[in-house]
């Protein structure tokens, strides 16, 4: 069963662990939904490039942005 914190679309970065180009420890990411990527243990983020690109999960996680922040961060993507 998929609840509202797995379908939120940021995480924060915990480790950047094999990717200290692409991700900023403690930064928030956007996450796109990708469900096989999941079944994987892997996330598709929008990373420091500004493209997609999957990594490890267990370097990430979820959190639950107040609205104002989430739909401020929509305008601006």
């Amino acid at each position: 069963m998929t609840t509202q914190r797995d379908k939120s679309l940021y995480v924060a970065c915990m480790s950047n662990e094999d990717y200290p180009a692409a991700l900023v420890v403690r930064r928030i990411y956007r996450r796109l939904l990708d469900s096989e990527a999941e079944k994987e243990g892997l996330l598709r983020v929008v990373d420091e490039s500004g493209e997609d690109y999957l990594y490890p999960s267990h370097l990430f996680l979820v959190v639950d942005l107040p609205q104002a922040i989430e739909k401020a961060f929509r305008k601006v993507s």
